[in-house]
């Protein structure tokens, strides 16, 4: 499954900028690629930046690669929802209510890593899962429709769009 395959009415415009971050990628070859890069941000991290932030108003680096992870958890579900046939619509989420209460700020990069090889490898199983019928199958989340295959690429464009952000305003 490449990206090249994925229609757009698969998916809410507002993911388009997570999509456009992979350019015409396989997804499962993404997905662990995907891993192997953010493990190596992680590793490279000091300790002492993960309480900065690089604006009064934006989160701290720990509390950016919480988001991360809890957005791939939030992301799994649906495709897993939506790849049982679940026809419950699913809710959306606020992200800025998230952020304050994941104690980003108490974890050592050892913890995020462990928590997030855990998460990833979650999503690979699911996703190796799933069959060309499945992975095509659509739901409704956030309002939308949105396809198992959508999600996927989203889990990981979303993560591209945030390692991006990471070398570019924290790790500069």
């Amino acid at each position: 499954m490449v990206l090249s395959d994925l229609p757009s009415s698969e998916y809410n415009p507002f993911y388009q900028t997570y999509i456009m971050a992979l350019g015409n990628v396989d997804l499962m070859k993404e997905l662990r690629k995907g891993k192997d890069d953010f493990l190596t941000l992680l590793q490279q991290t000091p300790e002492e930046k993960l309480n900065y932030a690089y604006a009064g108003d934006k989160w701290s680096l720990a509390e950016v690669l919480v988001h991360v992870i809890d957005t791939e958890r939030i992301f799994q579900y649906r495709a897993l929802c939506i790849a049982r046939n679940d026809k419950t619509p699913l809710p959306g989420f606020d992200q800025d209510t998230y952020v304050p209460y994941s104690n980003a700020d108490k974890r050592s990069p050892k913890n995020l890593m462990e928590e997030y090889k855990a998460v990833r490898d979650s999503t690979i199983f699911l996703f190796n899962s799933f069959d060309e019928k499945t992975i095509k199958r659509v739901g409704v989340a956030s309002g939308s429709k949105m396809s198992v295959r959508a999600l996927g690429f989203i889990i990981s464009g979303h993560q591209a769009h945030h390692i991006r952000i990471i070398k570019e305003r924290y790790l500069a």
